[in-house]
């Protein structure tokens, strides 16, 4: 059987693609998605339904020990241990999985993209596709939906926990203004975090727009379907080849999409002869079109922790909802607004929020990213075997401006921890130490050692005109020099947005499907 369109990674922008595509009765789609998947609400385990529960709930989500995450482990920087790099392997993919913050880029986060030629990006072309996407209570307005698949929360501010209170002061005392609604165009400064969950329930891709399509007879869904490699006629996409129960199967489409996300994209890309010829050649992979920006250009949010203790009355049993409370602003100097986000994070133990603690918890943490970096690092292919994870190299801090920023930003939490408003919750700032903070060079060598990712890989199969050589597909998500292949995730996005990425990525699915119908 062939489908009208094979779609290959069932996450934020996949299962997306998969709903609207399906939509039209007269289109057949397929979905394929390596992970498990959960047919309804219902039957997803706790970690992956509920945005939050009892001690460590977030680690078996989202951490090395989860059943539902690729494992992927990356270079940092020259001087830091292998980072663990979370990925959902689940039908939502990473959306069924993560912290959950929903917030958009800035406005010029997409109107750059329009600029370098993806005229059809611009933040006024995508407005409406974030109107349709959401469903947000609090805010009724000409930038906000109601009636969307992704329902969203903020906590209250009688609601937060002192940690969380306690920085909302410290920012406010700062000079940074007070900031109810981050995802309005013009925001800046301190305020509750815009959480795609409602009732206890994380809204991911699969629950927002999956259920409600799965009925449909021209939607056909298979989980831990391990896809091994595109499948060309000359340059043709005609199908994927892929491994289920230990058996390979191939599945012809009129039209391919792969949907991976950054990671995974121009990896299949790669295994498939899609990339830069030499790198192939050397994997003995024959080449079918070569496009030397295959997983170059891979962007991320570097960020460390300052880590505080807290009287033991006040430390949670980190049951409760961990993120609530962000702060965005623009570094000093910087002509790039809100580059930069810092967060408060309940439940702080030895062992960090991804592993699965036995240690008691002593206090929380403070985070600070930067959130439009310079560094740039690859994906590239350890060998040419589907079932071996690919090199991943983050480059994180390799560039001066993106030091100076996070220094500065390191500083300035450190700083406000001695504010009034802490007295009574920290009683102590355990990392970095004291000896850290002496000199720029001595915060520097800590950050390298520390840096770790946001968790929001981008770019990796960048969008651009004829002209850019390094972009891969156009900005309609076609792969350069190849037919009936499209790209459609955060791989696509010419640089990271300044936000978390499950919007956006969302949005890219809601873009795409808008084109191909």
């Amino acid at each position: 059987m062939t489908h009208d369109v094979v779609i290959v990674g069932g996450g934020a922008a996949g299962a997306v693609l998969a709903a609207r595509l399906s939509e039209d009765p007269g289109r057949s789609v397929l979905l394929v998605e390596a992970g498990p998947d959960f047919h309804g609400m219902k039957q997803l385990p706790d970690v992956i339904r509920e945005a939050y529960g009892s001690r460590n709930h977030f680690a078996r989500a989202f951490g090395p020990e989860s059943k539902y995450s690729w494992g992927y482990r990356a270079r940092a920087t020259d001087t830091a241990a292998s980072i663990f790099v979370p990925r959902g392997k689940i039908m939502g993919g990473s959306s069924a999985v993560n912290a959950q913050i929903f917030l958009r880029g800035v406005p010029e986060d997409y109107d750059s993209w329009a600029e370098e030629g993806n005229d059809l990006w611009s933040y006024e072309q995508l407005l409406p596709f974030f109107r349709r996407n959401e469903a947000d209570p609090d805010f009724h307005n000409e930038f906000h939906g109601s009636n969307g698949p992704i329902r969203l929360q903020r906590f209250k501010e009688r609601d937060w926990p002192p940690e969380h209170r306690a920085f909302y002061e410290a920012c406010r005392a700062a000079g940074f203004p007070d900031c109810p609604d981050h995802n309005h165009p013009d925001s800046t400064g301190v305020g509750p975090l815009p959480l795609n969950n409602s009732e206890r329930i994380r809204w991911s891709a699969a629950i927002g727009y999956l259920e409600s399509a799965r009925h449909r007879v021209n939607l056909q869904i298979i989980g831990d379907c391990l896809v091994r490699r595109v499948l060309f006629e000359d340059n043709r996409a005609v199908g994927i080849e892929a491994e289920a129960a230990g058996k390979v199967s191939q599945f012809r489409g009129a039209e391919i999409v792969l949907c991976a996300g950054a990671i995974g994209s121009p990896h299949l890309l790669m295994l498939s002869g899609v990339g830069s010829a030499g790198h192939l050649q050397q994997k003995n992979i024959p080449v079918i079109a070569d496009l030397p920006g295959v997983g170059q250009n891979l962007r991320d949010h570097p960020q460390v922790s300052i880590h505080v203790c807290s009287p033991r009355e006040l430390i949670g049993d980190g049951a409760g909802p961990l993120l609530q409370v962000g702060l965005r602003y623009t570094a000093s100097g910087s002509d790039l607004r809100n580059d930069m986000f810092v967060h408060s994070y309940s439940f702080a133990t030895e062992e960090g929020p991804h592993i699965v603690s036995n240690s008691e918890p002593f206090g929380f943490s403070i985070t600070a990213c930067i959130y439009l970096a310079f560094s740039k690092g690859e994906v590239k292919l350890a060998t040419a075997d589907a079932r071996d994870r690919p090199f991943l190299d983050y480059n994180l801090l390799s560039e001066c401006g993106d030091r100076a920023r996070l220094r500065d930003c390191v500083r300035l939490v450190v700083a406000m921890l001695r504010d009034a408003a802490f007295e009574d919750v920290a009683t102590e700032r355990i990392v970095p130490t004291d000896e850290v903070l002496v000199t720029d060079q001595t915060i520097d060598a800590w950050m390298k050692r520390a840096v770790v990712t946001s968790h929001h890989v981008s770019a990796t199969c960048k969008m651009g005109p004829d002209s850019d050589q390094m972009a891969v597909v156009d900005q309609h998500g076609k792969v350069r020099y190849t037919e009936g292949l499209r790209v459609a995730d955060a791989s696509i996005m010419p640089d990271c947005v300044r936000a978390n990425t499950n919007a956006t990525s969302m949005i890219i699915g809601e873009r795409i499907a808008n084109f191909m119908k």
